[in-house]
């Protein structure tokens, strides 16, 4: 269940437009489960995931001196974070559709961010908050501590054009096995808007994916990307 924080910031308009690209199977996965895979923080590509910023780190170091444990728990608090990560944007994004989808076969799901807050009212386990992620420099720029879930929601600079959103949950005080991530409940019909299939896909291929929706007895509206749609001129 979505919990709102006020250490946590977020597009304060409920119809702002958050997008996920991914790719068949991981849609399908996710209808035939009715579940959404939060990936564990640690697993991410980029190396910096939930660690802090050099002036941070220093802090952190001269309380570590006379608390070792101090150091040793935001090392180990990355294996018990879990992240699904969305992009902002008013329209799909071209660079969004070439990094996140591995062949002409992705898909994007369009939400907002109230249904994303409305979607997760199933999930009763554990607590999931959203937040915006903040770019910043980890040379010079500080990351605050005083909150467990801030390292999480900052990314250096060179991740600006993600412009993400991040629906967050801690596992530590519960007894779940978290390996590569965890799926929670979540209200699908509430979570989607609409799904755009591939600008570059095959027409049988939006058929393809209208059929499984249907069968599985989903009421989604699906459309093709127009990103490759024909020149005028």
């Amino acid at each position: 269940m979505y919990i709102n924080s006020s250490n946590i910031t977020l597009p304060e308009d409920n119809n702002t437009i958050v997008w996920k690209y991914l790719d068949l199977s991981k849609f399908l996965d996710m209808l035939m489960s009715q579940q959404l895979f939060m990936s564990r923080s640690d697993k991410f590509e980029d190396q910096y995931e939930g660690t802090f910023s050099e002036p941070t780190f220093e802090e952190i170091k001269k309380i570590a001196a006379n608390n070792p444990k101090f150091l040793d728990y935001y090392k180990s608090h990355r294996e018990k974070v879990v992240i699904s990560s969305w992009h902002i944007n008013e329209y799909e994004s071209f660079a969004m559709w070439q990094i996140f989808t591995k062949n002409n076969e992705g898909l994007a799901i369009q939400s907002t961010i109230g249904r994303l807050k409305e979607a997760l009212r199933p999930e009763n386990r554990i607590e999931q908050y959203i937040g915006n992620v903040n770019y910043i420099d980890y040379k010079k720029e500080y990351i605050p501590f005083d909150d467990t879930f801030f390292p999480f929601l900052f990314k250096r600079k060179s991740f600006q054009y993600e412009r993400e959103v991040r629906i967050i949950s801690d596992v530590s005080a519960q007894n779940i096995s978290v390996n590569e991530g965890l799926k929670i409940n979540v209200d699908l019909n509430q979570l989607i808007e609409k799904i755009y299939i591939h600008p570059k896909s095959e027409n049988w291929y939006k058929k393809l994916v209208i059929e499984l929706v249907s069968k599985l007895d989903f009421k989604i509206e699906i459309e093709k990307s127009d990103l490759e749609s024909d020149i005028l001129i």
